[in-house]
């Protein structure tokens, strides 16, 4: 069995370990149940799966990635003229992402940006968590909200299915979720991974450490370098090779902490072995910042002890301080 520890180390299977849900069935009423109580046990059990026929147009999947190569390929000072902020909203430079429990910082950069808002918008003004203006770099990139934001609403109504499809399958009405998602969170993320070099194995330092996501649902649109790899019951990591025309997507923590422990946040990491740059883009689709994650929603006995009652955008405030550095100097 492989050590947890083991850097970068990973048994490779087919990807099928990984299960891989059709979610188109959820259109049809005849298979929408019996889809949804498989995904419920595919949360229950991995955690992780692969998306398929989700009908999001393979221009605006294109599109996105494109735009994400265009902007890494900008100047460190140009891309700097957005460095990334407290509200999580910019571009953050290599070295300043450490996961708690990691080694060293992760190996990539990184482009945030959210739902786009005005400065003067209603939840802005009440100082909500992680609600901000985006930081668009329009001087350098100015075709960047372009293209990314009909991909990001695409993501976020395929998650509104995903999150329908699980509320059915865990008794509740398929739209349970809906109110929390009016004016989502949305975290959005262009990540780029250099290749691994002989320093970075020295010192163990991955593209992205081992981790679980701190929010509700994770969508992952991934390049076809692989090194996705998932970590599962039985302690050994696995690969989450890239299946055409598929999105990658997994529970986060605050829907472990929502669900009282029924659907699980996996851990999982990224190495890239590659010779060639890695790009991944996850949407991180998360209710409102002021969304309360109630584990007595799902079992009114559940013991405040093990999950007590938070708001989305606080706790996932709580967990950035915690694994950015530029927390220690934004104002």
């Amino acid at each position: 069995m492989t050590n947890p520890d083991d850097f970068d180390e990973a048994t490779r299977i087919d990807f099928t370990e990984i299960p891989v849900i059709d979610i188109s069935a959820l259109a049809d009423p005849d298979r929408f149940h019996k889809t949804a109580h498989h995904l419920v046990s595919v949360a229950r059990n991995v955690g992780f799966f692969y998306l398929t026929h989700h009908g999001i147009p393979e221009t605006l999947c294109e599109d996105a990635f494109a735009a994400s190569k265009d902007f890494f390929r900008l100047t460190d000072s140009q891309k700097a003229d957005v460095s990334v902020n407290h509200h999580q909203r910019g571009w953050m430079a290599q070295g300043m992402a450490t996961l708690e429990g990691a080694k060293t910082s992760d190996a990539k950069e990184v482009f945030f940006w959210g739902r786009d808002v005005a400065p003067d918008d209603p939840d802005i003004l009440r100082g909500r968590a992680l609600v901000a203006p985006n930081q668009w770099p329009d001087r350098y990139a100015p075709w960047l909200k372009q293209k990314l934001l009909p991909y990001y609403d695409s993501v976020l109504d395929l998650s509104r299915l995903v999150l329908r499809a699980l509320a059915t399958g865990l008794g509740k009405q398929p739209d349970f979720f809906a109110s929390a998602y009016i004016n989502p969170l949305g975290r959005g993320q262009l990540v780029y991974y250099p290749p691994q070099t002989e320093t970075d194995r020295e010192a163990e330092r991955f593209g992205a450490a081992p981790h679980s996501d701190f929010g509700v649902l994770t969508i992952l649109m991934q390049d076809n370098s692989g090194g996705l790899q998932v970590l599962n019951k039985a302690g050994i990591w696995i690969e989450a090779p890239p299946l055409k025309g598929s999105f990658v997507c997994n529970i986060g923590d605050l829907l472990e902490r929502w669900t009282n422990g029924q659907l699980v946040s996996t851990k999982h990491r990224v190495v890239n072995r590659t010779s060639n740059a890695r790009f991944s883009i996850p949407i991180f689709c998360d209710p409102a910042s002021e969304a309360i994650i109630d584990p007595r929603d799902f079992n009114e006995n559940a013991s405040y002890e093990t999950f007590a009652p938070c708001e989305a955008g606080e706790y996932i405030q709580t967990k950035n301080t915690r694994n950015f550095s530029h927390y220690d100097k934004a104002t």
